[in-house]
């Protein structure tokens, strides 16, 4: 005979919400139920073919620095396409110097992976990247590649 293990219960957890759906209005417009966040009906799958753009033909060609810091922006990508953050967060989540990070933000400027929007600083705010996948370059070397 095994003994059953209950989990313990924390005071005040006891009971949990209904798990019933809200209801919806019914003043809704047609076409409203989009799921937010997919501006001009691009989906989560649009965001996927990037990444997988990005590292089946770019990533080879970067340093570790510029790959982590391009895909630490890209993870945080808003829907608008920009990026806001600070040099300083950047450099806590790759694992990096702020330094290397400045580095590398210019160098995936120059390549054309990656726009500086807004620069920001102290009484400043937050930096604003605007991130793309693929440059023109890799795009053309793409093409030219058998099918």
């Amino acid at each position: 005979m095994t003994a059953r293990l209950v989990p313990p219960i924390l005071p005040g957890c006891s009971v949990l919400p209904p798990m019933e759906a809200k209801a919806q209005s019914s003043d809704r417009r047609q076409g409203a139920d989009k799921a937010k966040g997919t501006p001009n009906g691009r989906g989560p799958g649009s965001r996927f073919a990037g990444f997988n753009a990005f590292v089946d033909f770019t990533m080879r060609e970067l340093s570790r620095a510029e790959a982590l810091v391009w895909m630490a922006l890209f993870r945080d990508t808003k829907p608008d396409g920009l990026v806001r953050t600070s040099q300083a967060d950047l450099a806590r989540r790759v694992g990096a110097n702020v330094c290397t990070i400045k580095r590398a933000i210019a160098k995936l400027g120059s390549r054309g992976l990656l726009i500086v929007v807004f620069r920001g600083g102290l009484r400043r705010g937050p930096s604003t990247y605007r991130v793309h996948a693929l440059t023109k370059d890799t795009i053309k070397g793409a093409s030219a590649l058998p099918s």
